[in-house]
């Protein structure tokens, strides 16, 4: 068993979570928290789970720059490295991930009303982040 890895989608009022299964196959959505609440969730789930890493989506603008938003995400990189200094941290590009979970919805079946609901985009968009994660590590070991 190889152990689990959380996706973090990190916003200024929800941060959506993601985890793989104990085989690192597949990213399911975990659920959506306040930003002031994820240190202490990564924390009792880290106590739980055998997590091996982590993968944050990193705000990037279409020149390949970091975006605005970016400053909030190295902060929280800091604090993933001071409180996990044993657990790896991996950035992944998340730029288009909010439209591709909406369209997601959309292809899902989702009503218009669970469609506004963004806390479940936060959540489908760290899936989202963590299954490319996923993908383009098993595109590189074949």
């Amino acid at each position: 068993m190889l152990g689990r890895i959380i996706g973090i989608d990190y916003g200024t009022k929800r941060v959506g979570l993601a985890v793989t299964d104990p085989t690192q196959t597949i990213a399911n959505g975990l659920k959506t928290i306040p930003p002031k609440e994820l240190m202490n969730f990564l924390i009792s789930y880290v106590e739980r789970e055998n997590v091996v890493e982590f993968v944050v989506g990193y705000p990037k603008k279409m020149n390949n720059l970091p975006s605005e938003s970016a400053i909030l995400v190295d902060r929280l990189l800091k604090q993933l490295r001071i409180k996990f200094p044993h657990i790896p941290v991996e950035l992944m590009d998340e730029r288009f991930t909010s439209k591709i979970a909406f369209q997601t919805m959309i292809d899902g079946g989702l009503r218009k009303k669970r469609r506004r609901d963004k806390a479940i985009i936060d959540t489908i968009s760290a899936a989202l982040i963590l299954q490319s994660y996923l993908d383009r590590r098993s595109n590189l070991q074949n």
